[in-house]
């Protein structure tokens, strides 16, 4: 994590590019991990831990209704929040993450280790969704920071 993170604030630095971050399961992991590296306070503008879905619906304007169809772990959800936060912050990239990191909290249709990661750059907005099979909930959160440093890496590029 530290090495792509360093590879990552290197490159936005060159590119003279900013991110900003809205994490809920990684609770500020991503922005902990960007922000340990010497320099980074030149690429990183902000990072929102809105962790509860009244966060979500106060802070990054997620519209209710779109948590209450959809739930707060939902496509729906992550492309609100990154679009959202991309207004809110005016950076070069923005990018949202919403999961259940466990061990419990998941369901049928949501299980343990299910997350989505969405970004944005410029007019292109991508969401992934990811299933992580190791259930452990540091295990979890660690693999969702590694897909997002490698996502906006190739964002970046």
């Amino acid at each position: 994590m530290k090495k792509l993170a360093q590879k990552l604030v290197k490159l936005l630095s060159k590119k003279k590019l900013k991110v900003s971050f809205a994490e809920s399961c990684t609770g500020g992991l991503l922005s902990s991990s960007i922000t340990s590296i010497s320099g980074s306070s030149k690429v990183f503008t902000l990072g929102l831990i809105t962790y509860s879905n009244q966060a979500k619906i106060n802070i990054l304007k997620v519209p209710k209704r779109i948590i209450i169809k959809h739930g707060a772990v939902s496509y729906e959800t992550c492309i609100s929040m990154v679009k959202n936060l991309n207004k809110i912050s005016k950076t070069n990239i923005s990018l949202s993450i919403t999961g259940v990191a466990g061990p419990k909290g998941g369901t049928k249709q949501k299980p343990v280790g299910l997350v989505y990661i969405g970004i944005k750059k410029d007019n292109k907005t991508l969401v992934k969704k990811y299933l992580f099979k190791n259930k452990i909930r540091n295990s979890i959160q660690r693999a969702t920071v590694n897909k997002a440093l490698n996502l906006i890496l190739s964002f970046a590029k």
